[in-house]
This record gives structure tokens, sequence and C-alpha cells, in this order.
């Protein structure tokens, strides 16, 4: 019988964590600036860097402060300029997500960006965790060009609280709005892989759990590798064709 992978995915700063990464076994890096704001759009100059270090996907947070609103006035026009500079980096896919006051999806913001990437796959981060709804958000998403990702914990205080979500949204996956991947991070630990992929879920993203001295220390090839040695261990019949 064949076998389906997990994808790991991994947060890298700079050149040098995006190549601790891919020595470790990422499948794929998120490239973010200022952990402290829980991951800003990085310097273009960064990405072509990384770019050139790296040949494994890499996918650029499009966000320009903390929080989940696209930001003040002009934010839209400045993602939208930050766009063509990051693609002329060498970007080729992107993360994203904003909410409106509601809580709701910012269409107007998403839809703006989404027709600037002109076709490139993103995802939609964390910000479904603070949704109002998430059905409701993933009903207002379906369809938009590009998006194939959800980044998720299932709650927005982490995996240890939406374990039961993931799986629940994990078994909708026929179903309008629940067609994109589901990908978890976000307090995630290895002690979680077994009851995620046992649900069908076959996507990680780790940050601070890829590197030994957490946030204050580079990305570890030995801590990506334990993941990925996991993840290896913990594989799922393939889908039928």
């Amino acid at each position: 019988m064949s076998m389906r992978a997990a994808v790991l995915e991994v947060i890298a700063l700079d050149a040098e964590d995006a190549f601790a990464a891919q020595a470790g076994g990422a499948d794929r890096l998120e490239l973010v600036t200022d952990m402290a704001a829980d991951g800003l759009t990085p310097p273009a100059g960064t990405v072509a860097g990384i770019r050139a270090a790296v040949d494994i996907p890499l996918r650029v947070m499009l966000r320009l402060a903390d929080g989940f609103a696209v930001g003040g006035a002009g934010a839209v026009e400045r993602l939208v300029r930050a766009v063509g500079e990051l693609r002329a980096a060498g970007a080729e896919e992107f993360v994203l997500g904003f909410l409106d006051p509601a809580g709701g999806a910012d269409l107007a913001a998403v839809e703006r960006v989404v027709a600037e990437l002109d076709g490139c796959p993103w995802t939609f981060h964390r910000a479904i965790d603070r949704a109002a709804d998430r059905h409701v958000l993933r009903r207002q998403l379906d369809g938009l060009p590009g998006l194939d990702t959800y980044l998720t914990a299932g709650a927005a205080g982490g995996v240890d609280d939406g374990l039961p979500v993931l799986v629940a949204e994990a078994a909708r996956g026929g179903e309008p709005g629940y067609g994109p991947r589901i990908m978890v991070g976000g307090g995630l630990r290895l002690d979680h892989v077994p009851r995620l992929r046992d649900a069908g879920i076959d996507a990680f993203h780790i940050g601070g759990a890829a590197r030994a001295g957490g946030w204050d220390g580079p990305v570890s090839a030995a801590a990506v590798a334990e993941w990925r040695s996991v993840l290896d261990t913990e594989v799922l019949p393939s889908p039928a064709v």
C-alpha cells in the first residue's frame, strides 16, 4: 500500500534558519520577521537571500502589524506594493488573513491582496482562530483563487484547546469551505501528532519547537529532524484514485 507523508512547515527568520530547517527535513518555510508581533512581512532582501540559500518552497507573510486587522489607512495599498517587491525577490507563495471588527473575514482587504497575488498559492493564517464563527469565515473565503491551506490550532488558545475542532473540521473535507488543507500550528507538540494523523490531518507548522533555545535561538536542524522522524512514522494510507 502506498503511504502519504506529512508536510512539515518551519518558521524561518533568516537564511541561517532556512538552511537548518531544510537540513532537518522541512518541506516548506514560512518567512516572517518580528516574532514579538507574532510574525510580520519580512524585507524583500531577506526573502531574496533565503530564496538563494534553499530550494524548498517558501511562503511569505503578508502582515504589517500585530493583530488580525489589516491595519490603518493605506495598509492595503502598502501590502499590494509589498507583494510586487516580494514577487520580484523570488516569492511565489504567501500567508495572509484579515478580520473585520465583527470577527468575520475582511473580504475587501483579502480580495484586493489576493488579486495582486495573481493565482499564487496562499495560506489563511491563524486569524481563523480569532474569528467570530469559523464556519462562516470558511464559507466567506470559499473559492478565492490560490487559497489552499488554513493554518490553525483549532482555537485561539492553541492546539490543546482546539484538538476537537481540528478533528471535526478534518471530517468535513468534502463540504464547501473545507477544501483547503488543514495545517496545524500554534502550541503544537509531538504528542498531538498521533491523534491529528488519525483524523486525516497531514500538515504541521512549527516555530519555537524548531529551536533548541526557543525564540532566542536559531532553528535547530536536529529539532526539525526529530519532528521529521515522528511525522514519517505516523503515516496514513494514500487516498484511493
